[in-house]
């Protein structure tokens, strides 16, 4: 595997590790076994929070599996769910229990030392008429004060209080056992289409909640929100769009507040739990790809939000996007770090983003560790459209993916996919970060909308201060189209459904399917109950009208016409400024369906944060097809983030297309062990030890793999021979 090593002043970082080789070694030689750091006779090591932490480090201080062993692991057991749809979930293990969601949003708890099932959460069975949308669900949150324990479960909209020994509901939580978040909100919460894919944030009594929204309008708005753990009882409400006389309303158009959506935390959140500030990253505003009702620069998008999470108050931000055109959402929780600089510990955050950007901040005042820029933007030419002045860019740690793509840059994998890239290259708008869409003319967004980084996010080291962050490298291209009379039907898809499923109807598989002969699948009564309540991961959009509305009817009738141009009735959806809809967003792809720029087309970076320098960065995952001929360093599309430990270890599944989950040694980047998973894994691991053996476990669903597109639920533990 090819490794670029860049030059680095290790200091700390070189100590840390030459003394940990050098124990081993020592040990090693006369001829003792290293000491496993939580023996037997100790407690269990536990994950029991989402991603390890509420620092977000996604690190672990277990040993017994190091980097000279690793390569022993074994499979010790293995849960099935027998259920489709994918899985994003990382596992909360507390004690002898794992707690984790099956694909279709059951809430299960396994015995995990031996993946045996000791219960299972199924809402639908507590509440028949509930309809769920099986939106990934990547984690769940626990509370305990003294006996009391509560494990929060959020499901489609609502948030359930469980009894983490038996998976019963505590009825006294909320209305009957859970909480409804399309409640509280602008709109009577019938019309809300919202659901929620990250845990919340547990400070004391608290549970502190964001959500996902639709992409474009109408769309709730972005409303952070703390509920009392014991009752349910909503407890303050932060406002990322601001109403009068708060913070930032003077960024937004007048009365926005009463009309615009999103501006969401959907990714997650990060606690200083000694200090009592939450950090929430957010979303877009909605609609994405045109901002005509929202000239300004729109805070909170786009926007790292630090709170007292005892009130919601407002301490400081950091916006990231202003104005976003780009759907630039900070797609991953920050991770809290120590950067010690000028002979002092500095408490920091390192927040990841879609650009490909690591800003580093000081996580007590928001100042900038390394020093940020405000470069002049481009202007857009789209009637309506007013472009922000300037964007940010962080001087160090330098991007972790390419930022400019030329003719130099695009794919050599073959010289006829070359031809062709070049070919669809000099027919694309585009010059850089932040280049505008325009209307009829396709533009390149390099990084594409799932990023750079996504919502896996980095892990961090705190004894070396290395923070290593997996990346996607392609692009995607997207295009306005005025909106223009055509039949009602076919102006709704182009407003609500076209950013995804493209204008032609074409989709994105295997992520989003394509609307091409729909009628072969459903008939309009099904087609009509789903575009009111969603399915998979296509929210619903109950606010239209009741499911025998005019503008439900008229979208089921028009997808299944067949028909994609349609002057039918020759009427126009009068949406006041929003005059463009979006053709979609279909990744920059040559003919054989392979990145069109030049590879590696998946990275795994390791950055030292005292210096600002990377350590060491390589390739991350493969396309077997090409693995078997002779292209073995390709990398490839990834979600979900790496986990390291004390042992010297990096684990991380990810990769999209090769079913892999991997074990690297952090120091150098060097692939120290691999395994096939029946499925690949999008999802995040979690290590834990269980009387005195670490385990390491990952969910394997697959849904974005093209091989796998109903996708699985398939949860798989390692562990040394004993």
């Amino acid at each position: 595997m090819h490794r670029t090593s860049l030059p680095v002043t290790l200091n700390r970082v070189q100590k840390s590790l030459t003394l940990a080789v050098a124990c081993i070694a020592s040990s090693m030689a006369l001829g003792q076994t290293v000491p496993q750091s939580h023996p037997a006779s100790r407690r269990n090591i536990d994950w029991p929070v989402y991603n390890g932490s509420y620092e977000n480090t996604k690190y672990s201080k277990l040993t017994q599996i190091n980097a000279q062993n690793v390569s022993q692991l074994k499979e010790v057991w293995r849960y099935e769910s027998h259920e489709t749809g994918g899985l994003e979930t990382t596992p909360l293990v507390i004690g002898r229990i794992l707690y984790a969601y099956t694909p279709r949003q059951e809430v299960i708890a396994l015995d995990a030392a031996t993946g045996k099932l000791l219960w299972k959460f199924d809402s639908q069975k507590v509440f028949p008429s509930e309809r769920v949308v099986s939106r990934a669900e990547r984690g769940l949150s626990y509370w305990h004060s003294g006996n009391e324990k509560r494990l929060i479960a959020n499901i489609s909209h609502y948030v359930y209080a469980l009894d983490p020994g038996t998976g019963k509901i505590f009825p006294t939580f909320g209305n009957h056992g859970r909480i409804d978040l399309r409640e509280n909100l602008r709109d009577p919460a019938k019309t809300m289409s919202l659901s929620i894919t990250s845990p919340g944030v547990i400070y004391k009594d608290l549970v502190i909640l964001g959500d996902a929204t639709p992409e474009s309008l109408p769309a709730p708005p972005g409303d952070i929100r703390a509920y009392d753990v014991r009752t349910g009882a909503l407890k303050w409400t932060f406002h990322t769009i601001p109403h009068p006389g708060e913070f930032g309303y003077e960024t937004w158009p007048k009365d926005a507040w009463t009309y615009s959506g999103a501006a969401n935390n959907w990714c997650g959140m990060s606690l200083d739990v000694d200090r009592g500030i939450v950090y929430v990253p957010t979303g877009s505003a909605a609609t994405d790809w045109y901002g005509a009702d929202r000239v300004g620069d729109d805070l909170f998008s786009d926007t790292l939000i630090a709170l007292d999470a005892n009130t919601g108050k407002r301490l400081w931000h950091f916006q990231g996007v202003h104005h976003d055109m780009w759907d630039r959402d900070f797609p991953a929780p920050p991770t809290l770090v120590t950067v010690h600089l000028n002979d002092q510990d500095v408490p920091a955050l390192a927040q990841s983003s879609k650009q490909g950007f690591l800003f580093l901040l000081n996580r007590i005042d928001g100042k900038p560790i390394y020093p940020i820029e405000y470069h002049k933007a481009l202007a857009s030419d789209v009637p309506g459209e007013v472009a922000a002045e300037e964007q940010p860019f962080p001087v160090k740690p330098a991007p972790f993916t390419r930022q400019l793509i030329t003719e130099d840059t695009l794919t050599n994998r073959t010289p006829q996919a070359h031809a062709w890239a070049l070919w669809r290259f000099r027919q694309l708008n585009y010059k850089g970060q932040f280049t505008p869409n325009v209307v009829g003319k396709d533009t390149l967004m390099y990084p594409g909308t799932d990023g750079a980084g996504e919502w896996g996010g980095p892990a961090f080291d705190p004894e070396t201060h290395i923070l290593y962050i997996n990346a996607n490298e392609f692009g995607m291209t997207e295009s306005l189209q005025k909106r223009v009379a055509t039949s009602t039907g076919r102006a709704v898809y182009l407003g609500h459904c076209s950013e995804c499923h493209q204008a032609n109807l074409q989709g994105q598989p295997p992520e989003i399917p394509s609307l091409v002969d729909i009628g072969k699948r459903y008939d309009q009564a099904r087609l009509s109950e789903l575009l009111q309540t969603g399915i998979g991961q296509m929210p619903g959009f109950p606010i239209l009208d009741p499911p025998a509305g005019s503008q439900f009817q008229a979208l089921a009738h028009y997808l299944l016409s067949g028909k994609i141009e349609d002057n039918a009735d020759a009427k126009a959806v009068d949406d006041g400024a929003l005059h463009y809809d979006s053709t979609g967003y279909p990744k920059f792809l040559d003919p054989q369906g392979y990145p069109a720029t030049a590879m590696p087309w998946g990275t795994l970076n390791a950055i030292n944060l005292d210096t600002g320098e990377y350590l060491w960065k390589i390739p991350l995952g493969q396309y077997p097809e090409l693995t078997a001929q002779g292209m073995s360093d390709t990398g490839s599309e990834n979600y979900g983030g790496p986990v390291v430990t004390a042992g010297g270890v990096l684990f991380i599944g990810a990769t999209v297309r090769d079913k892999k989950f991997r074990a690297f040694d952090k120091a150098t980047g060097k692939l120290l062990w691999e395994t096939s998973l029946p499925f690949s894994a999008c999802a995040t691991p979690a290590t834990y030890e269980v009387g005195g053996r670490q385990f390491v476990v990952i969910g394997a669903g697959g849904q974005r793999d093209p091989a796998t597109p109903a996708g699985g639920g398939t949860y798989v533990a390692f562990a040394l021979p004993k």
